[in-house]
C-alpha cells in the first residue's frame, strides 16, 4: 500500500496528513487545463489530486432551477451538463496524475459514474457530503472493498452511523466538513475530529471550505487529522464552479507549509502559536466544543443538499409507481425534499394518493 494512503490500513497516526487538492470540475472538461492544474497542485505540495465524475441526471432534476453559488446565480442542472466528460478524460488524467507520483482520487455521484470509475481501478474513493445518505451508491462502492473517504458535511451523527455501517467491512476515513461555500473558520469545531475517530473506530480528517489557507488545516493537524482536503484553482477569477472559494497555488503552498510546520512543532506549540498570532478567542472558536451538530452556516442546507427520492415526471394521483418514475437526487432550494434514499428499493408497485409534480420530492403522504 502506497505510503500516501496507508493510514487507512495501518494503526497509529501517519507521519504527515495526506494533502488533497480538490480540482473537482474546475478544469471545465479541458484536459490541457486539468493537467496544468494537476502539475501546479503538485508543485504546491499536494499528495493527491481529486476530481469529480459528473453526469447531471445523477445529481439534479432539470426543474431544480437557478441556484445561488459563490460565483453567482446559475441554472445548476444546465451547468452540470456542460461539465460532463467522457470516460477517456478520466483515464487520461488518472494516468497523468499517477505519472507525477500523486494519488488520483475521484468522486462519483451515481451508479453510472461509479461504474465508469470502477473500471479505472482507483486506489482510493471519495464520497461527497451530499451523497453520504445515498444508500444505493454507498452499497455499490462498499462492495468494491476499495479504501474510501466519506465526507460528513451537513450531516448528523445518525447519518454518519448509517453510512459507516454500510462500509463495515471496508477501510474508511471520515472527513469532517462544513457544507457552506465559503465556510466560516469559526464553524469548524475541529475538536470533533478525534471524537469522530473515537466514536466510529476509524481515522478522521478535514475537508475545508474556508478562505484562510492556514487556520483550519494547521489546527486540524493538532486534532489528529490524517487527511487535509482543500479546493485548488489557478486563479479565483477562473470560471470553475468552486474557483471563488479555492486556493490559488501560492496560498495552497502556504497551507502545505503550515501543515508541515504543525506536524513538526506538535499540537501544543502550534495552538499556542496561532493563539498568539490570531488571538485566543478566534482559535478557541475554531477548535469548538467537539460536539457533533450542524454548523450555523450549513443548517439551512440540511435536507436540501442531501439526497432524497424525487419524481422524474408528473405523476398523477392513483398511478402505480414503477422504476424510472423516481430517482435519488439532491433537492437544492427550489424543490421540496422527499423520502430518504433507502425508500428507493421499496417504492415500485406503490399507489400514489396525490399528484406529484416532476422534480418534487415524493413524500410519505404521497403514497399512503
Amino acid at each position: 500500500m502506497n505510503e500516501k494512503y496507508d493510514f487507512l490500513t495501518q494503526t497509529g497516526k501517519p507521519e504527515k496528513p495526506l494533502i488533497i487538492a480538490e480540482l473537482g470540475t474546475s478544469h471545465n472538461g479541458d484536459i490541457i487545463k486539468a493537467k496544468e492544474m494537476t502539475a501546479a497542485a503538485a508543485a504546491s505540495g499536494a499528495d493527491c489530486i481529486k476530481f469529480q465524475l459528473v453526469y447531471a441526471d445523477e445529481i439534479l432534476h432539470p426543474n431544480t432551477g437557478d441556484i445561488l453559488l459563490p460565483g453567482g446565480k446559475i441554472r445548476l442542472y444546465d451547468r452540470f451538463k456542460t461539465l460532463e466528460t467522457k470516460p477517456e478524460f478520466h483515464a487520461e488524467i488518472k494516468k497523468y496524475t499517477e505519472s507525477l507520483g500523486l494519488l488520483y482520487l475521484c468522486t462519483p455521484f451515481g451508479l453510472k459514474s461509479a461504474a465508469i470509475l470502477h473500471e479505472l481501478k482507483p486506489k482510493l474513493i471519495k464520497i461527497a457530503s451530499p451523497e453520504l445518505n445515498f444508500t444505493g451508491l454507498l452499497e455499490e462502492i462498499a462492495g468494491w472493498k476499495t479504501p474510501s473517504l466519506l465526507s460528513t458535511g451537513v450531516s448528523t451523527l445518525k447519518d454518519i452511523e448509517n453510512a459507516v455501517n454500510i462500509f463495515i467491512d471496508s477501510k474508511i476515513c471520515l472527513l469532517h466538513c462544513v457544507t457552506s461555500y465559503p465556510a466560516p473558520e469559526t464553524d469548524y469545531n475541529l475538536r470533533l475530529i478525534p471524537n469522530l475517530s473515537a466514536i466510529f473506530g476509524v481515522c478522521a480528517g478535514v475537508s475545508d471550505h474556508s478562505f484562510d489557507p492556514e487556520l483550519v488545516p494547521a489546527l486540524a493537524c493538532c486534532m489528529g487529522a490524517v487527511v487535509i482536503e482543500k479546493h485548488f484553482c489557478l486563479s479565483r477569477n477562473d470560471p470553475g464552479l468552486d474557483d471563488p472559494i479555492a486556493l490559488p497555488p501560492d496560498d495552497f503552498k502556504k497551507m502545505t507549509c503550515a501543515v508541515v510546520h504543525a506536524v513538526k512543532a506538535g499540537a501544543g506549540e502550534t495552538v499556542k502559536f496561532y493563539k498568539k498570532e490570531r488571538g485566543d478567542d478566534l482559535i478557541e472558536k475554531i477548535l469548538g466544543s467537539g460536539i457533533k451538530k450542524l454548523a450555523s452556516s450549513e443548517k439551512a442546507n440540511y435536507g436540501y443538499t442531501n439526497r432524497s427520492v424525487h419524481a422524474m415526471r408528473d405523476i398523477k394521483q392513483g398511478e402505480i409507481l414503477k422504476p424510472g418514475d423516481y430517482a435519488v437526487l439532491r433537492t437544492e432550494k427550489n424543490l421540496r425534499p422527499g423520502l430518504d434514499p433507502y425508500w428507493e428499493k421499496t417504492l415500485a408497485g406503490k399507489k400514489t394518493v396525490n399528484f406529484i409534480p416532476a422534480g418534487e420530492g415524493i413524500r410519505i403522504e404521497d403514497i399512503l
